[in-house]
């Protein structure tokens, strides 16, 4: 694969999840066309969801909205069946403005307000996650009855992209938490849980499955049986660093399942985002600027962090970086075009030498994260624009 870092490799032929003919197709489509824009394989998303769900076959899907909001990404997966984790009122409107049925999403969200809840509620929301007595306290006033879901608190080891820190509790106060909703009336459902996003290690499914047996039979014990583990998201996507196989992860999990869970299975659930769509984009762009500053050359982009790529803040999402140029590789500094000087995605990236001022770059696996988190105005630039395959 060529002598790439940080992000940036030149040869193609080995980028598996995209084959050449598919490069020339979206190359041929992009031309005259002007970057920065985000072009969606829509065919990939489905043939994603495809491979989930075969490999997968027991596990209700629930889509990660905030991964990629767009309408016909949503409308795609609706028709496969798919259901939908919603993390706000406004994630709820897109998706119940496409004709799914409430019964098809959760509030996956554990921070919201009373009147968000509310709101979810009167719309026929009726599962939610939580992790915290106050946000127990508004569902019980706010959506009484509901079905609740308590998240816990797990490591993130083998993540690219942790989210340990603001999400969830810890194993020995979920007794408390399930105790509250039940005396203020709500349905303790289960347990859900998520090893970090872009998550490499097969493995980490397994201590918190373990967990989830003890606090399944802790609260059974109580009188209170809890029916459902919601395995969070985490399933990798094909970007520079690999990854194994999604079988391989199949494989490690059910293990762990029928280790913890000798007598059966509860109802499972899964939020994918990231493994879904982000092989199905790519972000075509174009040099605007190369310099030199001290001993480093940089080569600016017209698309950065505040374009979309924010998950390269700190190198932790390694795009594979594409570039028609056949010339050695040398380090150099890749930017954004905005006055911001956090807007750098990669500081020592390997770059073709004769790579000039307007070549076109193509950034693979770019379909997660991308048009969700592009900013509006930043310097007066516009989001970042899709188009469709």
């Amino acid at each position: 694969m060529g002598n790439g870092s940080n992000g940036l490799t030149r040869p193609f032929s080995l980028y598996g999840h995209i084959s050449k003919e598919k490069f020339k197709q979206i190359k041929e489509f992009s031309k005259d066309k002007q970057t920065p824009f985000l072009v969606l394989d829509l065919e990939r998303v489905k043939e994603k969801y495809d491979e989930l769900t075969k490999n997968f076959p027991q596990v209700k899907v629930y889509y990660a909205v905030k991964a990629n909001p767009d309408q016909r990404v949503l409308s795609e997966l609706a028709a496969k069946g798919s259901h939908f984790d919603i993390a706000s009122r406004f994630e709820l409107d897109l998706v119940l403005g496409l004709g799914v049925s409430p019964d098809r999403m959760s509030f996956g969200n554990t921070i919201k307000k009373a009147e968000d809840i509310r709101y979810a509620y009167e719309k026929g929301i009726r599962l939610f996650a939580t992790d915290s007595p106050s946000d127990i306290e508004k569902l019980a006033e706010n959506a009484p009855g509901s079905k609740v879901f308590f998240r816990l608190l797990v490591s993130n080891r083998g993540a690219d992209w942790p989210l340990s820190k603001k999400f969830g509790t810890k194993k020995e106060y979920i007794a408390g938490l399930i105790d509250l909703a039940h005396d203020q009336g709500l349905v303790p459902y289960g347990i859900s849980f998520h090893v970090g996003s872009q998550q490499r290690d097969p493995t980490q499914w397994d201590y918190p499955l373990e967990q989830c047996a003890q606090i399944f039979t802790e609260a059974k014990a109580k009188g209170i049986e809890l029916k459902m583990i919601n395995l969070g998201g985490g399933l990798p996507a094909s970007y520079l660093v690999p990854t194994p196989s999604i079988e391989e992860y199949s494989k490690a999990i059910f293990e762990s399942l029928h280790r913890h869970f000798p007598a059966g299975f509860p109802e499972l659930f899964t939020e994918p985002g990231r493994s879904l769509v982000a092989d199905a984009g790519v972000i075509v762009s174009e040099v605007v600027l190369i310099s030199r500053k001290a001993h480093r050359k940089w080569c600016y982009l017209d698309v950065g962090l505040f374009g979309g790529l924010i998950e390269t803040l700190e190198e932790a999402i390694k795009y594979p970086v594409y570039c028609e140029r056949s010339g050695k590789l040398v380090k150099m500094t890749l930017a954004g075009p905005t006055c911001d000087s956090t807007d750098v995605m990669y500081k020592k990236a390997s770059l073709p030498e004769d790579i000039e001022e307007g070549d076109k770059v193509y950034l693979l696996t770019a379909g997660a994260y991308t048009i969700t988190c592009s900013c509006n105005g930043f310097n007066g630039f516009p989001p970042l624009a899709v188009l469709y395959l």
